[in-house]
């Protein structure tokens, strides 16, 4: 979805409010198509004496996979999106603004990789999740398993001493 900026950067117009609703159910995560629900957009784009900024925030669920526990886990996040646009650059290495030559803003595309930037490493159900056991697999979040603990062969002769 494109936003024509002409007005804002050439015609004096103050500000766009953004309300958009985005479907990303076709976008896939380590293996998982964890968009269900639409992602909101909402916020503004604003001239401020001449800079233009994008000010919105983006809400979503995720509903995907725990990284330690294996369970399935719906997660939201509410992500801040700022960013500076400009007409034309003299340094073009620098990232610190959006280029928007042709004032044409595809603020679909801004969404969803300000969403892919923000995402953690990791998808946990909680944050002190305890993940499974690595000898039989069982919840250690659903209480202790059965496994006897292992001893490290190299302090197994110190075990010996404490039953002395």
């Amino acid at each position: 979805m494109f936003i024509e900026l002409d007005s804002l950067f050439n015609q004096g117009i103050n500000s766009i409010k953004l309300n958009y609703k985005f479907d990303f159910s076709d976008e896939e995560i380590n293996g998982v198509f964890p968009f269900t629900t639409p992602v909101e957009l909402k916020g503004e784009i604003k001239n401020t004496s001449g800079i233009v900024t994008v000010s919105a925030d983006i809400t979503f669920s995720l509903e995907t996979v725990c990284d330690r526990c294996a369970e399935d886990t719906k997660l939201d996040f509410v992500i801040p999106m700022e960013h500076e646009l400009v007409s034309s650059l003299n340094n073009e290495e620098t990232d610190e603004y959006i280029l928007v030559e042709d004032m044409k803003l595809d603020i679909e595309q801004l969404t969803l990789e300000d969403i892919f930037l923000a995402l953690p490493v990791r998808f946990l159900c909680k944050e002190d999740c305890k993940g499974v056991c690595f000898r039989c697999g069982a919840n250690l979040n659903e209480g202790p398993c059965g496994c006897k603990k292992e001893i490290d062969p190299r302090l197994e002769a110190l075990l010996g001493l404490l039953d002395e």
